[in-house]
């Protein structure tokens, strides 16, 4: 469905991208053809998102364990990329041509504007979805929502220029759309790039976390080296350690932590390490900047359970 609606929006962008770039150079608005620019990297945008969705479909391999879910995080990465130097290009010319108008046929502007925008309408609503949790959309969607914007800036310029003659209103407004799509533009890159860096979601308090594992399962008496990860933003990963006094209860305490992940987190993929007793046989291996207190997600979450024996059981996902 998701790949759906992107070659559907693809195949409207890359048709009326052809008309305003024609238009742009004729009528020798920049507005327009900023707006042509953007539809231009909509199309490439739209064909890097969908080929993202058919890698992120294929399955895990002997390389890559978690399969390719992560080229839609990537592809969003590289639009606001792409997106950033192409809004830096619009401001650059916009200010030469503040400096030094450029005569604009308003007319032939405003028809291929509307053209235009009707266009990025009809995008926009093939791709939107209520609380989209899919980068790679949001980041394609980026792409059409900037060009829409600069439909409309276009149709402002092209009215303005025939009313009044003002030819700077052009080159204005081409900066004022660029610095709106600029904002979302770092987000986008800020979000994902947070994702490939191994983040952790903003929504989960890792206190919170461990201290809920422990109501939910009175088996474990304490929970370390807690490290969780975002797949994509839809798909949390976690790793963690957690102390039980008795080696009996290490498999009823596993199946209640995992239960509490998934449905209270939405938790699926998640290893956890059961060990009996205080003593962890990884302790040694962390770095000061992972045993730092309070400072990050690997701190200790203890109940008033007393110690047990200092045996070891690992127990994987």
């Amino acid at each position: 469905m998701t790949t759906n609606r992107l070659l559907w929006a693809l195949g409207v962008i890359s048709v009326f991208m052809v008309v305003e770039v024609v238009g742009g150079v004729i009528s020798g608005s920049l507005a327009l053809l900023a707006d042509a620019a953007h539809m231009l990297t909509d199309a490439l945008a739209l064909a890097l998102a969908v080929s993202a969705q058919f890698l992120a479909a294929r399955p895990p391999d002997n390389r890559l364990h978690f399969g390719y879910r992560r080229a839609q995080v990537l592809a969003a990465f590289v639009n606001g990329i792409f997106l950033a130097f192409l809004l830096f290009w619009i401001v650059s010319e916009a200010v030469q041509r503040f400096v030094n108008p450029v005569e604009v046929d308003a007319p032939l502007m405003l028809g291929v504007a509307i053209v235009g925008l009707l266009a990025n309408v009809v995008a926009f609503f093939i791709l939107h979805r209520p609380n989209e949790r899919n980068v790679n959309m949001r980041g394609a969607m980026l792409h059409v929502v900037g060009d829409l914007l600069g439909s409309v800036a276009a149709i402002v310029a092209a009215i303005v220029i025939s009313m009044t003659g003002w030819l700077q209103i052009d080159p204005i407004l081409s900066i004022l759309v660029a610095v709106l799509i600029g904002v979302s533009a770092i987000r986008l890159v800020r979000e994902t790039g947070f994702i490939l860096l191994e983040g952790a979601p903003e929504s989960i308090n890792v206190v919170e976390l461990a201290a809920g594992i422990i109501d939910a399962s009175p088996m474990i008496r304490e929970v370390h080296h807690i490290q969780i990860s975002q797949i994509t933003p839809d798909q949390p990963r976690l790793t963690m350690h957690a102390c039980v006094e008795n080696a009996a209860d290490a498999a009823s305490a596993l199946e209640a932590a995992k239960e509490f992940l998934d449905r209270k987190y939405k938790i699926r993929n998640s290893t956890i390490q059961v060990e009996v007793g205080e003593e962890c046989p990884d302790r040694a291996f962390m770095d000061e900047a992972q045993r730092a207190p309070a400072a990050n997600s690997n701190q200790s979450v203890t109940n008033d359970a007393p110690a047990g024996g200092a045996a070891v059981l690992a127990t994987p996902d």
